[in-house]
């Protein structure tokens, strides 16, 4: 079973919104995810709300052997910036 780490498209047309889920790689783009691990709000006005991670799920994945797919990965590069920027403050 090979798993991967992407973005599955929820919201209207003209709004687009994503779920970050750990799905397996063979399912479609409607498959049901193995689980949750945070959304992606493209349309946010602020940075640090566009994405939202549950980051002990995604190091377990991760640990686990979940690819990340390339979008998903620069998302949590990002998210994990602004978390660190935001404790320095």
């Amino acid at each position: 079973m090979a798993v991967v780490l992407r973005l599955q498209r929820i919201g209207k047309r003209t709004q687009p919104h994503y779920r970050i889920v750990a799905i397996e790689k063979s399912s479609g783009p409607h498959g049901q995810p193995l689980e949750v691990v945070g959304h992606y709000d493209p349309k946010a006005a602020k940075d640090k709300s566009k994405v939202t991670l549950k980051n002990e799920k995604v190091d377990l994945w991760i640990k686990n052997g979940a690819k990340p797919s390339e979008t998903v990965g620069s998302l949590i590069v990002r998210a994990r910036k602004a978390e660190k920027a935001a404790a320095q403050k």
